[in-house]
């Protein structure tokens, strides 16, 4: 990760060096390329550490952090502005700024992140047992290198996938947002640098919005479709009150602007939520990648529906938006339906010992001895493990 995340840097304070749209095109490609994977990559390291129930407000709390940088570089990008154009543009002092600082980030990856419980360097050896010992409840394993390709095809041939990247997909066209709220904002009548530091607020609101989500859903038991339905809902209202509302009435667009943001906790709690469903560690790394393509799709499809002619009402792109939000609830509550119908399939099943007696061979002081491993230890998939029960 450290590697993508020095990329992720390279690209950012590239974009000072750009004097036409050919190179913002190769540069913001790479940019999303790395921003694509280091999702990935920290579900899986959060699955290794975490039992299912903190993957919830985990996920949550390193994904809200996101957030807290929108404040912050609204804060800067309000200083930046008042900067007077010289050999560098301001924006260009904004994308230097943020590649530097992005670039620190991947040096103390690379020193300081570590790859499982088991090479975690701020643990004690004894430490390192409990963490491993402590997540066996996941039944997921902890880390394996071997790239399986029967997992990869399971992951292929299982339902959920597929409506977790559909779902991700359609979530996310809403997330065109993040570039068109300034310009929408701005439309409202403020003026440039009100609308950048009222896009911090936005920040505080999607915090708090975040934060109370993966709480109440790590905290009522099997409630995260439901918690992730009743934001999307919030979402639902704020379209209907953008598309409603009379446009001389500022005040209550820009809240109900606010209020359409909020279906994003939505996203992050499906993020903890597949990797608490799905076990073995290629089928875990496939099915994010998959919904993580979903994510990208949407992100790249979203853009088009904000065009000149629908402005400045924006009716179009709201009611887009709106159905979409509509079709996430229908997504979400197929997956709580299938993996209700998959658990009570597993609690009338007899009990499967097919796993229970696996040993491994080890060498000590030139003695081959013969050990048990844990089922919870084995790198078997949801599906293998028939002792597996998915959180809802």
């Amino acid at each position: 990760m450290s590697i993508n995340i020095g990329a992720w840097a390279i690209a950012l304070c590239s974009h000072a060096a750009c004097k036409n749209f050919a190179g913002l095109l190769v540069v913001r490609l790479i940019l999303g390329m790395c921003e694509g994977s280091i999702t990935a990559g920290f579900l899986i390291v959060t699955s290794m550490f975490y039992t299912r129930n903190e993957q919830t407000l985990r996920v949550g709390y390193w994904f809200f952090m996101s957030n807290l940088a929108h404040i912050i570089s609204g804060f800067i990008s309000f200083g930046i502005l008042h900067i007077k154009p010289g050999k560098f543009e301001p924006w260009q002092w904004l994308m230097l700024i943020f590649g530097l600082v992005t670039l620190i980030a991947a040096v103390a990856f690379w020193f300081l992140f570590p790859d499982s419980p088991t090479t975690a360097w701020f643990l004690t050896k004894e430490e390192r047992m409990v963490a491993v010992q402590r997540i066996k409840a996941n039944q997921t394993g902890v880390e394996n290198k071997h790239f399986r390709k029967e997992q990869m095809i399971e992951a292929l041939l299982d339902p959920k996938t597929w409506l977790f990247a559909l779902f991700a997909a359609f979530d996310n066209i809403s997330n065109s947002l993040s570039s068109q709220r300034l310009i929408i904002v701005n439309s409202f009548g403020f003026t440039a640098m009100q609308t950048t530091l009222l896009d911090c607020v936005y920040g505080i609101i999607a915090i708090v919005s975040m934060w109370s989500g993966v709480t109440l859903a790590a905290k009522i038991p099997n409630s995260r479709a439901y918690v992730a339905c009743a934001y999307l809902i919030l979402d639902i209202f704020g379209v209907l009150l953008l598309n409603l509302l009379p446009w001389d009435n500022k005040i209550g667009l820009l809240f109900s602007i606010w209020i359409s943001g909020l279906g994003a906790t939505a996203f992050i709690i499906s993020l903890s939520w597949i990797s608490s469903v799905n076990a073995g560690h290629t089928k875990k790394v496939t099915v994010n990648a998959i919904m993580l393509c979903g994510y990208c799709i949407g992100n790249s499809a979203g853009p088009f529906i904000w065009q000149a002619k629908y402005k400045p009402r924006n009716h179009v792109p709201w009611i887009i938006i709106g159905i979409c939000h509509v079709v996430t609830i229908c997504f979400l509550l197929s997956i709580r339906c299938l993996l209700v119908r998959e658990n009570r399939v597993r609690d009338k099943e007899p009990a499967d010992t097919t796993y229970d007696d696996v040993y491994v061979e080890r060498i000590v002081d030139g003695i081959v001895e013969r050990v048990k491993v844990d089922k919870e230890f084995l790198d078997l998939t949801d599906r293998q493990n028939r002792d597996f029960r998915y959180v809802l």
